[in-house]
């Protein structure tokens, strides 16, 4: 006679209650990290984790890893903006308070930027070449040679100034020395589309700038004043820092005439010629041996020349060349994410800032790009 065994005594509740409660921390631990993750990539908030978010490491780039004297490489990139020169500012400031370096090499590789933000760079590197104390403190004046990237023009060129040498890489865009405006004016789409703006306004000229209407000559006039007082001052910064270039020189001196053939929209040479005449400071990019050529760079060189130049100038037979990076904060090293070095991206914010006028020292065709930030 067989017996049925007794059925096995069901899981303990408790076992099954802890282990649903761990899955939900789990979850919720994840879902944390990731909000937090999002929060500082997008610049909402600072790691909380980084007690000093704008803290720099110094790095070795070349020379003696365990030479006492420094040459410092200062990195100006991307578009010049209030925000997008904080970090050089922090590097210049850096380099500045260490007693360790004896040189500068600025290293620019951008378009320009704005008016304001190319002249606040400018400064910041004038103060660390003449120790001015005007935006830092510095052990004392250090001097300061540029070497150029694939780019640097207008506000790149225009903070680059303070530097001598200048050396251009081969394949270095460089000039562009000029200023603009760019004001949108929908004014005939508004039109033909029924709609308009009520502007209640004292001041003969002071809606000047306005979307929704033609510019008036006296209105346009106001900004050309504008745009005329910052190409001064553009050219005023390069000759007092640029041997045998003057401000009307750069104005008025013809450096390029020459024929060259008309073209069609396909850029196919046609028979037809016309005469190609250049200025230094018509707006105009230049090519590193013609910039070389003008005065406008001293030597055709990449990087390291120019570090091993600057230390041979400056009489340090040994040296170590060092390169400042932003400190990554413990969520970035737990992630292995770059949370705060992201490119800009287009939100209702940055569409609102772009759109409002203001001057640009800025290379031609990048003023498209503006559209990704302010």
């Amino acid at each position: 006679m067989s017996t049925t065994p007794p059925a096995p005594p069901p899981a303990p509740r408790a076992r099954r209650g802890c282990l649903f409660a761990a899955v939900l921390l789990v979850l919720f631990l994840s879902l944390l990290l990731n909000l937090a993750v999002g929060l500082v990539a997008v610049g909402v908030v600072d790691d909380p984790f980084n007690p000093d978010p704008a803290a720099l490491t110094e790095r070795h780039l070349l020379g003696d890893p365990k030479a006492r004297d420094k040459i410092a490489i200062v990195r100006v990139t991307g578009v010049l903006t209030g925000d997008g020169i904080q970090y050089p500012v922090r590097q210049l400031e850096a380099a500045a308070r260490d007693p360790q370096v004896r040189a500068v090499v600025l290293r620019v590789d951008t378009p320009g930027g704005t008016v304001t933000a190319s002249e606040e760079l400018y400064q910041n590197v004038v103060n660390l070449r003449d120790n001015t104390g005007r935006r830092f403190k510095a052990t004392g004046p250090k001097p300061v040679s540029v070497s150029m990237g694939g780019l640097a023009t207008s506000g790149g060129y225009y903070v680059a100034a303070a530097g001598r040498p200048i050396s251009a890489e081969r394949t270095t865009i460089t000039g562009s020395i000029g200023v603009f405006v760019a004001i949108p004016n929908v004014a005939e789409l508004a039109k033909e589309n029924g709609v308009k703006l009520e502007l209640i306004k004292a001041g003969g000229i002071k809606a000047a700038g306005s979307f929704f209407h033609e510019l008036s000559p006296q209105e346009r006039q106001t900004w050309q004043d504008t745009v005329d007082s910052a190409y001064d001052r553009f050219l005023e910064v390069i000759a007092a820092n640029r041997p045998g270039l003057t401000g009307k020189g750069l104005r008025d001196d013809v450096v390029i005439d020459r024929p060259i053939p008309k073209r069609d929209d396909k850029g196919n040479p046609l028979a037809e010629q016309v005469r190609y005449t250049r200025t230094l400071a018509d707006g105009g990019t230049y090519t590193a041996a013609d910039a070389q050529k003008f005065k406008l760079v001293d030597r055709i060189d990449d990087l390291p020349a120019a570090v091993r130049a600057s230390a041979e100038a400056n009489g340090l037979g040994s040296f170590r060349a060092v390169v400042y990076d932003r400190t990554p904060g413990w969520l970035e090293r737990l992630t292995g994410l770059n949370l705060r070095n992201r490119a800009p991206g287009l939100d209702p914010g940055d569409l609102a800032a772009t759109l409002t006028p203001r001057l640009w020292y800025l290379s031609p065709a990048v003023d498209v790009g503006l559209l990704s930030g302010p």
